[in-house]
């Protein structure tokens, strides 16, 4: 230091001083509040706004949950017990749980059936959802699954969905045999060999129908929730492959499969999906051979399939149409033919591209299912609007039922959504 700064300057600090810790308002819970909460004057009245809005509803709520009343038997056995206290009727639910999972008809000694059903499904769909930790064999399990959960659920001899998994693994055989030397005649063969051993197989499983047989639970006797979830696990499932198949076929350069494919489309985005339900209720009757049984189930499951197959063909049709003109000259370039460059290079980028999309279809349709208590059918909302809501024991009890429904279904949904969002963040679909 020079004389004029040792004259000039008093004390110079030579060593650093220790680290204190921030401010109390600029750490911890109390920042993350100030941020989140109260950044401006406006924010904070949102926030005030907002917390008594919650407030009121949960002073509401609480109580009425709380208080509710689970063991009585009727509605008015309920209001006596409350005596003018605020609570809620929840003995609905206790005593009719099963009417709401599985409706009024299915033979509650056989409830393990569908639930076991449910269980294995998880099983089933694990190496197709998440195929990166699941080992492949498992994919064996998947294949079997579909035949498996129908006989839990509709029951009767094993060799009936041992006859219809034969009946695929022959159509496969042969279409396989037949490929390299005609596509359309690969088809139409493997076609006729599922139909043959059907056929025959029809035959040896009513001659030997109690062999490893379940009690038989005919379609009509389905119902609740239990219903729902079969409509849109089988409805989703059959959608996604028929909309790919739609969605390619509308960009074909052979007019005839075009315009099929356009005019399905177009017929069916342009006609409401109760009215399909009410022609496969009603009308399709008309069409059948007289003393024909066309299963109900069977004729609303090809119908919502048909509907969300059109709406999923023009979102897997936007996701081609997002694929730069590059990619189809790759893949012509390397020599692929149209099924290779479909499969290896073209419709990978393409579903990435659609997940949002497909997912946005899939939730529309499990909520739609609801639509089926309109023809009759007793799922949840109709076990809810009819058997229960007549009787005389709970007519008047809405609120409690309701939120069953809600707690239902809003978990369905919400994983549905939310699997789609890792699954998005997993593939990187937003090519950043």
């Amino acid at each position: 230091m020079s004389d004029t700064h040792a004259q000039t300057v008093a004390f110079v600090r030579d060593t650093m001083l220790p680290e204190q810790a921030p401010p109390t308002s600029e750490a911890g819970a109390v920042k993350w509040v100030r941020a989140n909460l109260f950044p401006d004057w406006f924010n904070a009245i949102l926030t005030v706004v907002a917390l008594f809005l919650i407030y009121k509803i949960l002073a509401g709520f609480l109580p009425w949950f709380l208080g509710g009343v689970w063991t009585t038997s009727s509605l008015a056995e309920c209001r006596e017990v409350l005596d003018g206290a605020a609570g809620g009727c929840f003995s609905v639910l206790t005593e009719r749980w099963n009417q709401l999972l599985f409706g009024f008809k299915y033979p509650p000694d056989q409830y393990w059936r569908p639930t076991l059903a449910f269980v294995l499904l998880f099983v089933a769909a694990a190496p197709l959802l998440f195929a990166m930790y699941v080992p492949k064999k498992v994919l064996f399990f998947t294949a079997l699954y579909p035949f498996l959960a129908f006989w839990l659920i509709w029951g009767g001899t094993i060799l009936t969905p041992i006859v219809a998994l034969v009946g695929f693994i022959a159509a496969y055989a042969v279409f396989k045999k037949v490929e390299a030397q005609s596509f359309a005649g690969a088809l139409g063969a493997a076609v006729v060999a599922a139909f043959v051993v059907w056929f025959i197989g029809g035959f040896l499983s009513g001659a030997m129908s109690g062999l490893l047989a379940l009690e038989p639970v005919p379609s009509r006797d389905m119902g609740g929730f239990m219903l729902n979830f079969i409509l849109g696990t089988v409805c989703v499932s059959l959608s996604l492959p028929i909309g790919i198949l739609l969605a390619l076929g509308r960009q074909s350069h052979m007019p005839i499969i075009k315009w099929i494919c356009v005019v399905f489309i177009e017929f069916i985005r342009g006609v409401p999906l109760i009215t399909l339900l009410f022609v496969a209720n009603v009308v399709l009757a008309y069409f059948l051979p007289p003393g024909s049984n066309f299963d109900l189930i069977l004729r609303v499951i090809i119908m919502i399939t048909m509907f969300s197959s059109a709406y999923i063909a023009e979102v897997i049709r936007g996701g081609l149409a997002a694929l730069p003109k590059g990619q189809y000259e790759a893949a012509d370039s390397l020599g692929l033919d149209y099924a290779q460059s479909m499969r290896l290079i073209i419709m990978p980028q393409a579903l990435k591209i659609s997940i949002p999309g497909i997912v946005n279809v899939a939730v529309g349709l499990f909520k739609d299912t609801t639509l089926v208590s309109v023809i009759s059918m007793f799922d949840l909302v109709g076990m809810i609007r009819g058997p229960i809501l007549a009787s005389t024991e709970w007519n008047g009890v809405y609120w409690e039922l309701w939120g069953f429904a809600i707690l239902m279904f809003f978990p369905v949904c919400y994983g549905i959504s939310q699997y789609s969002q890792w699954l998005e963040r997993k593939l990187a679909t937003d090519h950043r």
